[in-house]
């Protein structure tokens, strides 16, 4: 994001020049995570000081509550072909375990 070149800053990327430098680095680290695991959390955060801070906002409320619906719907979504490794995957522990050894010994 950040190149030093003939002593100067040069800032890179779309948002580069943007920025600045303390906001490059947040940029660099966020760029970094992966999923949506923290953006769910922190709106469930902000949803929960809204409804305490100002109640009668209900309209932001559904707006916020909806957002983190669908990103949870998005979070736990899988694609065809993750469905179809699934499929397969059960099915050779079927086959290769749970069947020859006998189905009522994983059921407890």
């Amino acid at each position: 994001m950040v190149k030093k070149q003939n002593g100067k800053t040069v800032k890179r990327g779309f948002y580069g020049p943007a920025l600045d430098e303390t906001s490059l680095l947040m940029l660099e680290e966020a760029s970094g995570i992966e999923g949506l695991d923290q953006e769910i959390a922190l709106l469930r955060l902000k949803l929960r000081d809204l409804v305490r801070n100002s109640p009668e906002k209900y309209d932001l409320h559904l707006k916020v509550a909806t957002t983190i619906a669908n990103l949870v719907k998005i979070r736990y979504s899988i694609s065809k072909e993750q469905k179809k490794s699934l499929r397969v995957a059960i099915t050779k522990v079927l086959t290769e375990l749970a069947i020859p050894l006998g189905v009522k010994a994983f059921i407890k």
